[in-house]
């Protein structure tokens, strides 16, 4: 399993479609994108944590199912199909 994490820089579809595209065909099960709307600081921010406990308040939202946590932020609801897909994948190897 592999996970991206790109600036989408305002421009999601363009650069979710631009990475998706180049990920070989039998890795695109394994492979995520993810990443913040704009720019990382500006969700630190908007939220005042590190981006140490950024990572820690999203990996504990995957865990608990929880994609409307700090998921749904702004910032970051746009992950929600991948988000969505790689729990699927990897909660039960990872979080139990």
């Amino acid at each position: 399993m592999m996970v991206l994490l790109i600036d989408f820089d305002e421009n999601y579809e363009d650069r979710f479609s631009y990475v998706k595209e180049r990920i070989p065909e039998d890795l695109e099960n394994r492979v995520f994108v993810l990443g913040v709307l704009s720019e990382p600081e500006k969700l630190r921010s908007d939220i005042r944590k590190n981006f140490e406990n950024i990572g820690e308040a999203l990996a504990n939202d995957c865990s608990n199912n929880n994609t409307n946590g700090l998921w749904g932020h702004d910032l970051l609801k746009h992950n929600k199909t991948e988000l969505d897909r790689m729990i699927l994948s990897v909660k039960p190897f990872l979080f139990n």
